[in-house]
C-alpha cells in the first residue's frame, strides 16, 4: 500500500514517539509516515507527495509562523478531500468548535492517545481497502 499519514508538529520529539508507536506497521509497510515540523514545510511535502495517497493529515494547532489552522484551511484548499486530524494541548469547547467549523475531520488532546490514534489510521486504511 503506497499511503502516507503526515505529522506536523514543531516539538523535536514528536517523530520519534510517532515511529516508535507506530513501528510495526512502518516495518510491514502499512503505510509510510512523514513529518514537518511547520506549515510550509507540511505544504511542500503534501506538493511533493506524488505517488503517494495522503489518508491523514496531523497538525499540531499551536505552532509558530504558521498556525495549524491556517495550515489547516491552505491544505483543505488545495486538496479538499485530505481529512485533517488536529492535535491540541488545549482541549477546550472553544478549540473544538473552530476545528470543526474549519473543515478538521476530528481533534486529538494531548498526551496523545494512541489507542485513538490508531483507530483512525485503521479506519482511513480500512475505506481504502487495506488489510488489517
Amino acid at each position: 500500500m503506497n499511503v502516507l499519514v503526515l505529522v506536523v508538529d514543531d516539538e523535536p520529539d514528536i517523530e520519534a514517539l510517532f515511529r516508535q508507536q507506530f513501528r510495526r506497521d512502518l516495518r510491514a509497510a502499512r503505510f509510510a509516515m512523514d513529518f514537518a515540523t511547520s506549515g510550509p514545510q507540511a505544504l511542500g511535502l503534501i506538493a511533493a507527495s506524488a505517488g503517494r495517497e495522503i489518508i491523514l493529515l496531523l497538525s499540531d494547532v499551536n505552532m509558530p509562523g504558521m498556525s495549524g489552522f491556517d495550515l489547516l484551511t491552505r491544505a483543505r484548499a488545495l486538496y479538499p478531500g485530505l481529512p485533517v486530524v488536529m492535535i491540541t494541548a488545549y482541549d477546550d469547547e472553544a478549540t473544538r468548535l473552530r476545528a470543526t467549523t474549519s473543515g478538521a475531520a476530528g481533534l486529538i488532546a494531548k498526551p496523545i492517545d494512541f489507542a485513538l490514534l490508531r483507530a483512525e489510521i485503521e479506519r482511513r486504511l480500512a475505506e481504502r481497502g487495506a488489510p488489517p
